[in-house]
């Protein structure tokens, strides 16, 4: 049996996930990161974006998509906290697509600054998401 580690996936709304393991994928400030079991403690910021759970032993990978939050490893387990966590298989396709082109039309009018980056975070949770029902359509392919 390989060595496993325990994962949380927590929204405001409440908890999302919570299992083991093999590993754990998430897009980071800074870039993406993959934790294994025992990694190194650290804390960083999570842009939005997809995270994946594996949990190993040829089960079919977990995608989960967030607005970004905190990811917080410790050696034998791994917190993510976000205002919204949602299954990447929830989540609305056409409400995302009418999102995306309130965003770009509202970027192509451009208002005031306080509107324009506005715009411009929803716009980039779109293309997020987007990206994670993408993802999981190659993966289920």
């Amino acid at each position: 049996m390989a060595m496993t580690i325990h994962v949380d996936i927590v929204s405001a709304e409440g908890e999302i996930h919570s299992g083991l393991a093999e590993m754990v994928y998430a897009r980071a400030e800074l870039g993406e990161v993959g934790i294994a079991p025992r990694h190194a403690p650290m804390i960083t910021r999570l842009s939005p974006g997809e995270v994946r759970v594996d949990p190993g032993e040829g089960k079919e990978m977990q995608h989960f998509y967030v607005n970004g939050g905190i990811l917080e490893v410790q050696p034998h387990r791994v917190t993510i906290l976000a205002d919204t966590a949602i299954r990447a298989a929830d989540i609305d396709e056409a409400a995302v697509l009418e999102a995306k082109r309130r965003a770009e039309d509202a970027l192509a009018g451009r208002a005031s600054e306080m509107e324009l980056a506005k715009a411009q975070a929803e716009l980039a949770e779109t293309v997020a998401q987007l990206r994670a029902i993408e993802r999981l359509r190659k993966t289920r392919s």
